[in-house]
């Protein structure tokens, strides 16, 4: 299961830089690229599979596999792909490794699973800390709809379609038939829906900006 995401994942980024080609613009191509991979796998998808079956899931299974590769492949392409980057040489290579190495959702994935490994468990947070993580997706949805500029999005009406297209259609098209054949049922699927399906991230808007793209 985690093998499976981790390469559709790897092909879902290999398509969006073939499509990113096609735009006259190259400029936006780092953009276009992270939203159209990139999804909401644990704001959006853990609230799914919880409203779904009363509990995570194979989701943080689905997040091993998915988001440190989403993560690292944003830094690589944003880095990459950077407006007015001419070439990519020395100083380039030396700023993603460091991206990399400092992205906080890395750091963040790799503490947590030593954590597991350790076995050591968190004090129960009562009903005040289970109803505060309850606020962390509507919170966030809100943040990215009052940035959005309606102007910005419809300047670039090719790329925004085709993008968002990808992001919640055709990569689901394209690979669920693989996963139901493959035999992956219930919350296995639907963790593998919320991968391929769910709306891009917002921490997409947060990187971007970061690093000097739109």
């Amino acid at each position: 299961f985690v093998i499976f995401c981790f390469i559709v994942t790897l092909i879902c980024i290999i398509i969006s830089a073939g499509i990113s080609c096609l735009w006259k613009d190259k400029s936006i191509r780092g953009e276009f690229i992270q939203a159209s991979y990139r999804s909401s796998a644990a704001l959006l998808g853990i609230a799914f599979i919880q409203n779904i079956y009363g509990n995570a899931g194979m989701a943080p299974v689905m997040i091993i596999g998915s988001v440190p590769l989403y993560n690292i492949m944003a830094v690589v392409v944003l880095s990459f792909f950077k407006p007015g980057q001419s070439k990519i040489d020395k100083e380039v290579l030396k700023k993603t490794l460091k991206g990399i190495i400092t992205n906080p959702i890395i750091i963040g994935i790799v503490v947590g699973l030593l954590w597991s490994a350790c076995v050591f468990h968190f004090p129960d947070p009562g009903e005040d800390g289970d109803k505060y993580w309850k606020y962390a997706t509507p919170m966030g949805l809100m943040a990215m709809g009052g940035a959005l500029h309606f102007g910005k999005a419809f300047s670039r009406l090719k790329a925004t379609i085709a993008c968002t297209f990808l992001k919640l259609i055709g990569f689901v098209a394209v690979f669920l038939p693989v996963a139901i054949r493959l035999g992956f049922t219930h919350d296995k699927l639907v963790s593998i829906l919320i991968m391929l399906g769910s709306a891009t991230t917002v921490s997409c808007y947060i990187m971007a900006k970061n690093m000097g793209h739109e």
